[in-house]
């Protein structure tokens, strides 16, 4: 099988989403191509698209929230936004048909909206591949009701009323689940995570915001650090560089370990009891898989506020708010053993580490459910 995975350089659970994809797909014997699809068409509209969002969503976030907002209460597809997304892709599209009729691949995977509509105008010429589009929020976003699939991918089944009133054929629509890196769907251990990280075998508290280290993680600290409970803090600062150096420089009672951008996250999961986040579609899918209950914080408004609603309303987190604070979000997490056992029984039933085993086998075929017995 020759799989084509198309990603978008706006934020980066997109490319992460198509990595995990690639790099389980090729153990299984595909051949695998991973392509920023808007890199390829345009350099400068990918930089202009990446930048936008960047600025947008941590500078202007209101003003992102109140565009998503737009789009998803628009009523007429033949609007000025849809009318120009329609021209851009027509255009973006041309360019794409000449790279798969010369690729030629059995499968195009779109992790990204942007590139599942371009996909939809390549279609129209080009009907001898499998065309899927993996949706990678805990939302519907967008657009979505105007694109094409042979295959939506959905993160869970409870996103199925979603569909239906976006239009979504009930046929091509699984959810299987957001894809994520294999190391995600193994757990160790608490106790043998914490000796690998060197720390204490305690309760222990993950805080990561994103890989730009989103919000002044500083101060969330020293208000946690506030609680006469016993714990250890894991602060992942990514590309917040000032972040990490300044929590460096604090005075913490709590022992806290701040660290960088870093490639073990998977192991800092296994060895905490819950994690403090902002609720991005994959790396709730990371934590999900992981079994962690989650304190959501600082949502980006649109399709993050979104997930926070999903998740919040299906029991498996709690939401920081001007009223109820960081520190008491902490304290109920720490403190209240039923919800805590009652968070992570929905967390089990929610989270989907086997979404990139099912997606490859969905694609060859195969009866995901019986081989998942067999897997059990």
């Amino acid at each position: 099988m020759k799989v084509l995975i198309l990603t978008v350089s706006t934020g980066q659970g997109h490319k992460q989403t198509g990595m995990a994809i690639s790099e389980y797909f090729e153990k299984q014997g595909a051949e695998c191509i991973l392509l920023d699809a808007y890199k390829y068409i345009s350099p400068f509209l990918s930089d202009s698209l990446e930048k936008g969002y960047l600025l947008t969503t941590h500078y202007l976030p209101k003003t992102y929230g109140t565009f998503y907002e737009m789009l998803e209460n628009k009523k007429n597809k033949e609007s000025r936004v849809s009318f120009f997304s329609s021209i851009n892709n027509a255009v973006a599209a041309s360019k794409m048909t000449k790279y798969i009729e010369e690729m030629k691949p059995d499968v195009v995977i779109s992790t990204h909206i942007f590139c599942a509509t371009v996909m939809t105008h390549v279609c129209k010429t080009l009907d001898n591949i499998v065309n899927v589009g993996i949706i990678t929020d805990f939302t519907i976003h967008p657009f979505w009701e105007e694109t094409k699939m042979d295959y939506y991918i959905t993160a869970s089944h409870l996103l199925g009323h979603q569909c239906d009133k976006k239009g979504l054929p009930k046929d091509k629509v699984f959810p299987v689940g957001i894809p994520v890196a294999e190391k995600f769907t193994k757990k160790i251990p608490k106790d043998e995570a914490r000796k690998i990280l060197g720390i204490e075998d305690k309760p222990t508290i993950m805080f990561m915001m994103g890989s730009m280290g989103f919000g002044n993680m500083p101060k969330m600290i020293a208000a946690i650090d506030g609680l006469e409970l016993d714990f250890q803090i894991l602060c992942v600062c990514g590309k917040n560089a000032a972040a990490k150096k300044k929590i460096g420089k604090m005075e913490i009672a709590h022992k806290t370990f701040a660290y960088g951008y870093v490639d073990n996250v998977d192991v800092m999961m296994d060895a905490s009891d819950f994690i403090i986040t902002k609720p991005g579609g994959l790396s709730m899918s990371e934590s999900l898989a992981k079994g962690l209950p989650a304190i959501l914080i600082h949502p980006i408004p649109g399709h993050e506020i979104r997930n926070l609603e999903f998740f919040t309303n299906n029991g498996i987190s709690m939401a920081v708010t001007k009223t109820f604070t960081i520190d008491e979000a902490v304290y109920q997490m720490l403190s209240n053993e039923w919800k805590m056992e009652n968070t992570c029984k929905g967390v089990a039933y929610i989270g989907k580490p086997n979404a990139v085993s099912d997606l490859y086998k969905l694609l060859c075929g195969k009866d995901m459910e019986n081989e998942n017995k067999e897997d059990r």
